[in-house]
């Protein structure tokens, strides 16, 4: 047969479903102490109590005798296999964590990671407030924007008052920085 139709491995296949790890410029993976701390939690209970359990359902299917009909143990060699996978990339991204305080901010007057920032479009309307965090913690709907989200890089280092021009997939955007925060 043609080795163009043999499966390298068994995991080949899953690798097109798999999750793509976000792009972090240079191997810099800032975030902050809640963001990594969630990090270390999902790698905590994947490790203590998900993949355990997973092993045990398969151990026992792998008993049953038959494995090539046996829906346990495909399942749970599958599963497990989505979890090694996420153990890797939970460790990869902690080991290369630069956890950012921005409580300890020097600069209080200028934005940089881990700032809350009020802004708004130049006409006045569409007030927006929001968090630069880490690529891993970003989530638009709960106010929080990645370091390297187009807006984030634009206001890096602006101060309150100053009217910033970024690209947004939208087109251009003008606002104004309103109040710089650091919690």
């Amino acid at each position: 047969m043609n080795k163009a139709f043999v499966k390298e491995s068994e995991s080949d296949d899953d690798d097109e479903l798999a999750p793509r790890e976000p792009a972090v410029p240079a191997g810099r993976n800032y975030m902050t102490r809640r963001g990594y701390d969630i990090l270390r939690a999902e790698l905590d209970e994947l490790v203590r109590r998900e993949r355990p359990k997973i092993v045990e359902v398969v151990s026992w299917a792998a008993g049953n005798g038959d494995r090539s009909e046996n829906g346990d143990y495909i399942y749970g060699k599958k599963r497990l296999r989505e979890i090694d996978r996420r153990i890797r990339f939970l460790m990869k991204r902690i080991e290369s964590a630069t956890v950012v305080d921005p409580s300890e901010q020097e600069h209080l007057e200028q934005v940089f990671f881990g700032a809350t920032v009020s802004i708004c479009d130049v006409d006045g309307d569409n007030e927006q407030t929001f968090q630069i965090v880490g690529v891993d913690e970003a989530n638009a709907s709960e106010g929080r924007v990645s370091w390297i989200s187009p807006i984030a890089k634009a206001l890096m280092k602006a101060r309150e008052g100053d009217l910033v021009r970024f690209q947004s997939p939208a087109g251009l955007r003008e606002i104004e920085v309103l109040e710089i925060a650091y919690r």
